[in-house]
């Protein structure tokens, strides 16, 4: 669905697809199989964060804190809207500074990855590295979506992947870019 803004054709084909969204939807998987058929770099904020930094993002919370780690997010985000055809996966929490929002308007398309609650603690509890998901991740999963249901309305796209594979989500997503870009 798209959010009924008008784009222009350079800020379709031009610059970069940027991919938003809590965690679990997919910003990742999706992210790699577009970049492969936009014939374009992929990057994914967090693993360019932890390879700056030398530490995983549980560590860089722990250690620094999330205020800190939202900075190095912000400055990261910004270093990589340069005008680069590539497609970039946000941490899901990148959204949450206004300037963030933005830059990325600014830098490209933005597209938001969805799904429901259930189908993102089936991808995401248990796993390690989601500080933001420590003690009773079903709670927190819930507790946060609460808290950002609006945060990832001004995508310029949105798809809800529950159900649909990876490379469904992809289709989608192309489908859209080629649309606009007409």
């Amino acid at each position: 669905m798209t959010n009924g803004r008008s784009r222009t054709k350079e800020a379709v084909t031009g610059g970069a697809v940027i991919l938003i969204g809590f965690m679990g939807p997919g910003k990742s998987t999706v992210g790699r199989i577009l970049a492969e058929r936009l014939g374009a770099e992929f990057v994914d904020t967090d693993q360019v964060i932890e390879r700056e930094q030398g530490m995983g993002i549980p560590d860089l919370f722990r250690e620094r804190g999330e205020a800190a780690f939202r900075a190095i997010e912000t400055e990261t985000l910004k270093r990589l809207l340069d005008g680069s055809r590539r497609v970039i996966a946000t941490g899901g929490g990148a959204v949450l500074a206004a300037e963030n929002r933005e830059a990325m308007r600014a830098g490209g398309t933005v597209v938001a990855l969805k799904a429901s609650p259930e189908t993102i603690i089936r991808r995401v509890a248990g796993g390690e590295g989601r500080p933001l998901l420590a003690g009773d991740a079903a709670a927190n999963v819930r507790r946060l979506l609460e808290l950002r249901k609006t945060a990832y309305d001004f995508a310029d796209f949105t798809v809800v992947t529950d159900g649909l594979t990876a490379d469904e989500v992809a289709r989608r997503i192309l489908h859209f870019l080629a649309k606009e870009s007409r």
